[in-house]
């Protein structure tokens, strides 16, 4: 049987994740819970982290590493940020080792991007980023992590050359929920990346991406004269989101520089879609296994 060697903890702001795992990355024991940073700011870190210890009889001596919003300037201990362009190698030797604690636990540091023209900020993918690109090979590529805050990063073997961030999922929370489009959605159906209607928007927003504004209005008017379902409306609604994010993605790479996917559930599903309907070649790690191999690999790294 594998012998435990780490806890891995992965800190969001609303989620918090943790694995018992063996030096090889077997995973002994998880916990899950919506017990992020806005929760520990309240109840206090130290307790959170101590209470899903407790609850996977974690040895006394096994060191902890966190990554994500728990090193943030409002989190735990400010983890600061790694400039790019940077080797992902450089994320490990930032590692902040948290005061007060019996047991060794360190936060990764996030990285940033600090052009005055497309300032932006990462904190938790750099980890996932980590994880990913062990597997990925050498060479160019665009990583895309799908999310509320979705981040594609341009990569070059294992140094980050640069990054953006979409806010794709917070838009289309708000426009479909708070304009008069949440009128044209209200009663749509779950779909798919295979809709006909997401992959025709993708496809016509990423030809046409001075029209999105436009775009978004005829949902509505679609529905008024020619009878648009609310499914069809969503569908659409999601797919110039995301096509629109993919335009403004590769307006400064090369459409054919290889897409990496850091990404899971229905909203990787969703991105697979909008990468085929655009015949974009990209290869898919899941999210959840990226994290978790990044923190592995610190880990080690760390604690060699």
């Amino acid at each position: 049987m594998s012998e435990p060697a780490f806890i891995a903890v992965d800190w969001g702001t609303t989620s918090f994740r943790l694995w018992l795992l063996s030096r090889s990355g077997a995973v002994l024991a998880e916990r899950r819970s919506a017990e992020g940073m806005t929760t520990a700011m309240r109840t206090g870190f130290a307790d959170v982290l101590q209470s899903h210890l407790d609850a996977v009889n974690a040895p006394e001596n096994l060191p902890v590493l966190v990554c994500g919003m728990a090193g943030a300037r409002q989190g735990w201990v400010e983890a600061g940020y790694i400039d790019v362009p940077a080797s992902l190698s450089a994320v490990l030797d930032g590692a902040v080792r948290v005061p007060g604690q019996e047991r060794d636990v360190r936060i990764l540091p996030g990285l940033a991007q600090r052009d005055k023209n497309a300032p932006d900020v990462m904190r938790g993918e750099e980890t996932q980023l980590l994880g990913a690109l062990a597997s990925s090979g050498a060479g160019k590529k665009l990583v895309c992590m799908p999310g509320t805050h979705s981040k594609w990063v341009t990569v070059d073997g294992s140094d980050v050359t640069g990054f953006a961030t979409f806010m794709t999922g917070e838009l289309f929370e708000v426009v479909s929920k708070q304009t008069i489009l949440s009128h044209a959605v209200a009663e749509a159906e779950a779909f798919t990346g295979e809709h006909e209607a997401f992959r025709a928007a993708v496809r016509d927003i990423y030809a046409n991406p001075q029209l999105a504004t436009n775009r978004l209005f005829t949902l509505r008017s679609g529905q008024l004269l020619h009878g648009l379902t609310a499914t069809d409306a969503k569908a659409k609604l999601s797919g110039t989101m995301i096509g629109l994010e993919i335009a403004g993605a590769h307006s400064t790479a090369r459409r054919d520089t290889p897409v990496v996917l850091i990404g899971s559930g229905a909203l990787g599903a969703l991105y697979e879609g909008a990468f085929a309907a655009l015949e974009i070649q990209y290869t898919v790690i899941d999210a959840d296994e990226a994290v978790r191999r990044g923190l592995l690999a610190a880990a080690n790294a760390i604690w060699s």
